[in-house]
This record gives C-alpha cells, sequence and structure tokens, in this order.
C-alpha cells in the first residue's frame, strides 16, 4: 500500500495503523499530532485508524525550547 508522510512516499503493508505507522517510523514514545487527509487523528484512536492506500499523513512533533 502507498501513503505519503510528511510529503514523501512510503510503502506500509496493507491495514497498517497509525499507532504501527507511528513506530516505524521511529516516532512510538513521541507526543505528536497526526492528520490524515487533512483531518487530525485523536491519540485515543490512533490504534484504530487504519490507514488506506493513497492517504497523505502528516505526523507533527512538538520540540519544547527556552
Amino acid at each position: 500500500m502507498h501513503i505519503t508522510l510528511n510529503g514523501s512516499p512510503r510503502d506500509c503493508a496493507p491495514a497498517t495503523t497509525v499507532t504501527q505507522l507511528l513506530e516505524e517510523a521511529g516516532y512510538g514514545q513521541r507526543r505528536v499530532a497526526v492528520e490524515v487527509n487533512h483531518e487530525i487523528v485523536p491519540r485515543s484512536l490512533h490504534a484504530s485508524h487504519v490507514l488506506g492506500d493513497g492517504d497523505r499523513v502528516e505526523i507533527v512533533h512538538a520540540i519544547g525550547g527556552g
């Protein structure tokens, strides 16, 4: 299955969830915001939200500083 992750093409297994994608992309335990096809996916739905072929996924990682 083909998706676009943060503007770059990416292959992933069929029925990949947002949680699985986060793990594969190295964001596993980080606090991130995820948008799929221009809609925010709440953290409570990451494990159940299944990605589809052609989905556009944006992951935003908050970076603290001072």
